[in-house]
């Protein structure tokens, strides 16, 4: 009798050495949390000590989880743009790393703030290029958004902060005047000042409600991946968060300048004022979630009139 032995494909034995695409990703994947090591330990103590940032911490258990979730795709025909996204996202994260090394090396001056910033920015996109040229087809699809989710890992460059501040700031400022106008409250305003009977008050970088917006937001991109079919309906949910947080804080501007109107100054140093953010937060939803409701009824509707229309 013949030995079959002798037939085997000589590639087989080299296919059962080379580790598959999963096993490279793990490899690879614990060699560049290895070189990433102190900026990911710094990343934490900073999310730790800073309340706006604490959300940060959590944005890699969210991507794991919709990763985990998410459909396995049927194809296992490799797609050339994520691939060609692999290259792209590495180089930059190569370059951002040693943007970083760089600036710790001359000492450049970089706040706390802007090297967390900097060095996750390049462990995010080092990170999403080696999924791109390690991961099995198969898997693509549903790793697209996840890795995406995870440049909320990113905390705001100082400069981009108080940019976003200022334009929460100088928006809220109009519905409040609104809002003091329909009630009829006699005031004089200048700019972020609202001159009260009996009080001055001014819309303040820490009443900018940037934390809940950038909560908000979030939730938004996560609501449109979950429950929208179609792009541009999932873009207009983002966009609402928009002008929802600015309807938010002015309502929070007018509460507690009535307040400080019709039962006293001392208002201004009340609980509503300093503790009640989350109030309004949870006001703010009511209006968010009406909207993705309807949303959500159009887009089934949609999906469910296109086999007729078609």
């Amino acid at each position: 009798m013949e030995n079959n032995h002798s037939d085997a494909d000589p590639g087989n034995g080299e296919a059962r050495r080379r580790p598959d695409r999963p096993t490279r990703l793990l490899l690879w994947g614990a060699v560049l949390l290895l070189c990433f090591s102190l900026p990911l330990y710094q990343w934490v103590r900073f999310g730790l000590g800073n309340d706006l940032y604490s959300y940060t911490l959590l944005v890699p258990l969210v991507s794991a989880y919709l990763f985990g979730s998410g459909p396995t795709a049927e194809s296992v025909h490799p797609r050339p743009a994520f691939r060609l996204f692999g290259y792209l996202s590495a180089g930059l994260g190569v370059l951002a790393a040693c943007a970083w090394l760089y600036a710790g090396v001359t000492g450049a001056g970089l706040t706390v703030q802007d090297a967390a910033a900097l060095s996750m920015f390049a462990f995010v996109l080092s990170f999403a290029g080696l999924c791109g040229l390690t991961l099995p087809p198969a898997m693509q699809s549903r790793a697209t958004f996840p890795l995406g989710f995870l440049i909320f890992m990113v905390p705001f460059p100082v400069v981009l902060e108080h940019g976003i501040e200022s334009l929460l700031q100088h928006g809220s400022a109009p519905p409040a005047y609104w809002l003091f106008q329909l009630v009829g409250t006699p005031l004089l305003r200048e700019g972020l000042v609202f001159n009260l009977p009996g009080i001055s008050i001014q819309i303040a970088p820490e009443c900018s409600g940037i934390r809940s917006t950038l909560v908000l937001f979030m939730t938004s991109i996560l609501a449109g991946h979950l429950f929208l079919r179609t792009a541009w309906r999932r873009v207009a949910l983002t966009a609402f968060v928009i002008p929802l947080a600015l309807a938010r804080n002015g309502f929070r501007v007018f509460t507690i300048g009535q307040l400080c109107v019709s039962v006293g100054p001392h208002m201004i140093d009340s609980p509503i004022h300093h503790r009640g953010g989350p109030i309004f937060f949870a006001l703010s939803l009511i209006p968010f979630f009406i909207f993705v409701f309807l949303l959500v009824r159009a887009d089934r509707r949609a999906s469910a009139a296109s086999p007729t229309a078609s």
